[in-house]
């Protein structure tokens, strides 16, 4: 839970749309975890996709 709460706050301070590999390497958690958090973002409707690849909070 620590890591999914990493991952959220990193896309909620976020002046911009970012991928996955850029959420790894700003929170420092492997991709692998980042890609299976934002899933679970995804299906929450926490976070929406403005272009393709790329993710931002829903507003």
């Amino acid at each position: 839970m620590e890591n999914y709460d990493g991952v959220l706050g990193f896309f909620t301070n976020a002046e911009e749309p970012l991928n996955a590999s850029a959420v790894a390497a700003g929170t420092g958690i492997d991709k692998k975890e980042v890609d299976k958090i934002m899933n679970k973002l995804k299906k929450e409707g926490k976070i929406v996709s403005p272009k393709r690849c790329y993710w931002e909070i829903k507003k």
